[in-house]
This record gives C-alpha cells, sequence and structure tokens, in this order.
C-alpha cells in the first residue's frame, strides 16, 4: 500500500485514513529494522553545512563535497533518478538522487522513504539546468523513520488550536511560525546585551514566593510539602529586585516568567515573560529615556529599521517619544478636565452621566484612569509616555512632590497597548507601609488584586533604598509588534492551553 494525499475529512475519517498511514509507515520501518537498517540505532551525523550557507556560498562551494540533514518536504520519483528537498534549520535545498550514484539497493531504499523522514545527504554542490542550487546525492543516510504523516504541504497546518497544541508540527510546515520564533530569541538576546552594555546585572529571584507583590493581579496557588506551607507563583520581579538595590547592586535587571491568575485572550496568557529593571539614581524621566534607546537599538538589531509594521499601520522609533499626562491625555480626548473635578462624589457622577461603570470603593483617581481606559488607550498608537498617574492605582510610586495626589509614574504605549509600566520608585518605607495598609483594605472589600504587606520587604525599605527608577516590560507584547503576530499565543512556544479531555 503507498501513501496518499492527506485530504479533507471529517475528524473520525481523517483520524481513520492517518491511522492507516502510520501501519503503512511502521511496517516499512519494522522491514528496515528486519533488514538490519533500523535508523535508530544511528546515534549522530556529521553535517557540515546549512542549506542557506551552500546557497550563499555556492561560487565557493560548486563541486565540492558537502553534507546536509534535514526533513525530507518533498520526493519526485523519476525512474533511475529522483529528486528530494530537504528542509533544516535555515532553510530547504534540492537534492538530486541517481541510482547509479549512490548504488542500485541504497536507490531502492530511497524509493521507500516517506515525506517527513529525517535524512542526511552527502554529495557535490551544482546547479540544476534550471538554475537551482543543488545537492548531487552519493550517499542517503535515514536518520529517523516519521511514522505520522505531515499536513497537506499546499495548505500546511492551519488550524489555529492545533498550530498551538503542536508547535512542533507548526514549525515543521510554516516557516513564518519559525522565523517569528527565532526572532524571539533575537529579540531578547538584543535586549540582553543593551542592559549589559548600560551596565546592568542580570539576576535571578524566586517564583515561588509567600507574598505575591508587586503588581495588580491573582495569584496561582501551590502547597510546598517539604515546608508543609502554602506558597504562591510570583506575579511580578519587582519586590526582590529593589531588596538588590537597597543592597547596593545599582543597575539589575530580570527576564523571567511570570504568572497572573487571569482571563485567556490575543493579548493576555496566565504564564508570560516579563523583564523588569531598576536602577538607582535615577527617575522615571530616566527609565523614558532607556526605555526610547532600548527599543530604537532592539528594532535596528533584529529588523534592520527603527520603523515597526504592525497590521498595516507604521510605527517610527527615530522619533522623539510624546511625552503627556494622564490629566492632559483625558482632556485631549475626552474633553474633560479633571482638575475641576476635586471630590470622588463628582468623579462617580461624571462617571455615571458618561455611562462609565465604576464599583462603590472607586475614588477620584480610580475613576480617572478608567475615563483613560475608555476615551483615550486606542488613540495611543505612536510610542507615547503616559505619565503622572493618580496615587489610588499606583501601590509601589513615590508621589509628586508639587502634587502628591499624583505619581511619577509612566505607562509606555503603542498600537493602544500597554507596553511597559514605569515608577520612580517610592523608597520612603512610613509611606509606603500606608500603601500596604490602603491596599490591604481593598482586599477586605473583595478586590483579589490588591496587594499585602510584605513585612521582609520592608525591613528592607527601612535600611534605606537610593532613589531608584524601575520598569517592568511586556517581552510578549515587544515580540508581538516587532514580528506583526496577531495574538500573544503566536510569538509563545507553548502557550496555555484547556486540556482536550476537559
Amino acid at each position: 500500500m503507498s501513501e496518499e494525499k492527506n485530504i479533507a475529512l471529517p475528524n473520525e475519517e481523517v483520524q481513520q485514513d492517518v491511522n492507516e498511514l502510520r501501519k503503512v509507515r511502521v511496517d516499512k520501518l519494522e522491514a528496515l529494522q528486519a533488514a538490519g537498517k533500523d535508523p535508530f540505532v544511528i546515534t549522530k551525523y556529521d553535517q557540515t553545512h546549512h542549506s542557506v550557507v551552500i546557497k550563499e556560498n555556492f561560487e565557493e562551494l560548486e563541486g565540492k563535497t558537502v553534507r546536509v540533514a534535514g526533513r525530507m518536504m518533498s520526493k519526485r520519483i523519476m525512474g533511475k533518478a529522483s529528486f528530494c528537498n530537504i528542509q533544516d534549520l535555515k532553510g530547504n535545498i534540492q537534492s538530486y538522487v541517481a541510482r547509479d550514484s549512490i548504488g542500485e539497493e541504497e536507490y531502492k531504499d530511497f524509493k521507500k522513504l516517506d515525506i517527513g523522514d529525517i535524512i542526511g545527504i552527502e554529495g557535490s554542490v551544482f546547479k540544476t539546468k534550471t538554475g537551482e542550487i543543488s545537492v548531487h546525492a552519493e550517499k542517503v543516510v535515514l536518520l529517523s523513520k516519521s511514522l505520522l504523516p505531515l499536513p497537506e504541504k499546499f495548505h500546511g497546518l492551519t488550524n489555529t488550536d492545533t498550530r498551538y497544541r503542536q508547535r512542533y508540527v507548526d514549525l515543521i510546515m510554516n516557516q513564518e511560525s519559525k522565523q517569528t520564533l527565532i526572532n524571539r530569541s533575537k529579540i531578547i538576546r538584543a535586549v540582553r546585551n543593551y542592559l549589559d552594555g548600560q551596565g546592568f546585572i542580570e539576576v535571578e529571584t524566586p517564583m515561588l514566593v509567600s507574598n505575591a507583590g508587586g503588581a495588580a493581579a491573582r495569584p496561582f496557588e501551590t502547597h510546598f510539602n517539604a515546608l508543609d506551607e502554602d506558597f504562591k507563583l510570583r506575579i511580578s520581579l519587582e519586590l526582590y529586585l529593589k531588596r538588590l538595590i537597597v543592597g547596593g547592586l545599582e543597575r539589575v535587571y530580570e527576564i523571567g516568567r511570570v504568572f497572573r491568575n487571569e482571563g485567556l485572550d490575543t493579548r493576555h496568557n496566565p504564564e508570560f515573560t516579563l523583564m523588569e529593571l531598576y536602577q538607582a539614581y535615577t527617575d522615571y524621566h530616566g527609565m523614558m529615556d532607556l526605555t526610547e534607546n532600548l527599543y530604537r537599538h532592539v528594532a535596528q538589531e533584529v529588523l534592520g529599521t527603527t520603523k515597526i509594521v504592525y497590521n498595516g499601520i507604521e510605527m517610527d522609533l527615530s522619533k522623539p517619544f510624546e511625552r503627556i499626562t494622564m490629566l492632559d491625555a483625558v482632556k485631549k480626548y475626552a474633553g474633560i478636565d479633571f482638575t475641576d473635578i476635586k471630590t470622588d462624589e463628582e468623579a462617580k457622577a461624571l462617571a455615571k452621566e458618561k455611562g462609565i461603570e465604576f464599583e462603590a470603593r472607586h475614588k477620584r483617581g480610580d475613576i480617572l484612569n478608567l475615563f483613560f481606559e475608555e476615551y483615550v488607550e486606542h488613540h495611543l498608537i505612536q510610542p507615547t509616555f503616559l505619565m503622572d498617574h493618580p496615587v489610588e492605582i499606583s501601590p509601589l510610586t513615590k508621589r509628586k512632590p508639587e502634587n502628591p495626589d499624583y505619581v511619577e509614574r509612566f505607562e509606555f504605549f503603542m498600537n493602544g497597548w500597554e507596553m511597559a509600566n514605569a515608577y520612580s520608585e517610592l523608597n520612603d518605607p512610613i509611606d509606603q507601609r500606608e500603601r500596604f495598609k490602603a491596599q490591604e483594605e481593598l482586599l477586605k472589600q473583595g478586590d483579589d488584586e490588591a496587594n499585602t504587606t510584605d513585612e521582609d520587604f520592608m525591613t528592607a525599605l527601612e535600611y534605606g533604598m537610593a532613589p531608584t527608577g524601575g520598569i517592568g516590560f511586556g517581552i510578549d507584547r515587544m515580540v508581538m509588534l516587532m514580528t506583526d503576530s496577531a495574538a500573544i499565543r503566536d510569538v509563545l512556544l507553548f502557550p496555555t492551553m484547556k486540556s482536550l479531555d476537559k
């Protein structure tokens, strides 16, 4: 029985078809093993070149012997000679396989190979009559037998749920996915290189914590059997990194996973990559300068340009980023001057008038933020620093000396998305304890995202923390923008998925 192309069938028929094709491949494997040709006993293959290297250096390599290895993505049998296409990390390359070059028995084995098998080919580099750079095979080695058929090549793996669940097949079939995830690695490397060049030290802090603070989010909870104690998965990197500033490490950063027990959508995954950094002796203006320079550096390094195009919209990183206060932004886009709103009651009355939903516990500053989210956020397409948030929504931020109802904080926006959140860090332990108390009151009122007092962090602050600027970057959103990816799951190798048996 020969294999047929995968075709669109109802699910039950597709599975039956796959099972039949798998049986054919298992039979082939067993025949190879019986003949002493088991591919799985091979432990290594000395690959000398990737496909793209051969193509880019054809003049130097023409006529020379190379060894390529990868997955066979196509095969065309033409009597005594055949063509196949090998896909490796860098791309793909054609190979010409002739009976007279590899031997009659070996050619029979080659003809029995299946699409998806991993093979090694040794041969000389040449160019076909049609001008395609190829490898003239002198030896073909089966390195791993693929027992399951790949999706039909002209349509690839298009079902998004399957792509995310079976990322390994997605990477085989969709070169755009592979390039996006390779670029993710390049983006993170560029971030590290920039910060290292600025004198920052990369550190690692605990993921299992007794007090999950530093952000407004509901944590995941677990139990540590050895200590018979409940722990939480961190929701932020902040409080441990600030302990290090207290300890005299003046510039620190961490890139790592954080966990928030929240919903799933195109921009949110419950575990995601956050990068936080803290720099002593600077403030939130210093963090703005760092952010501008960092984004420009990463875009230039990875994309070769400071202009990002996302969903057809161009965002220019070469120009100075706009800096606007929350008060001015709401006035600009909603036509409402919150400096005229003096009390919580006035703010709530205005919210009712405008149809803005709020909770009984909300104060004037909370409602200002709700107006920002409703009227302003989606307008911030070009790089923008949204500055000076109300103190009610910023429990870890230093107040503005000239206006203590607001804090020295900014959120960095692009494409209408929050990309980063930064503070002039609160280093007054008395004020910090009062902020924690206010958060605990919110917790009692039902806000399960409110912080609780971290006594060890309070002890650290009482030893004294230098004036410090801090910022948290959403790495996944940065990658989404720089790779023009529609959803956060497109830039995560293995996004969180509901179990199939649920």
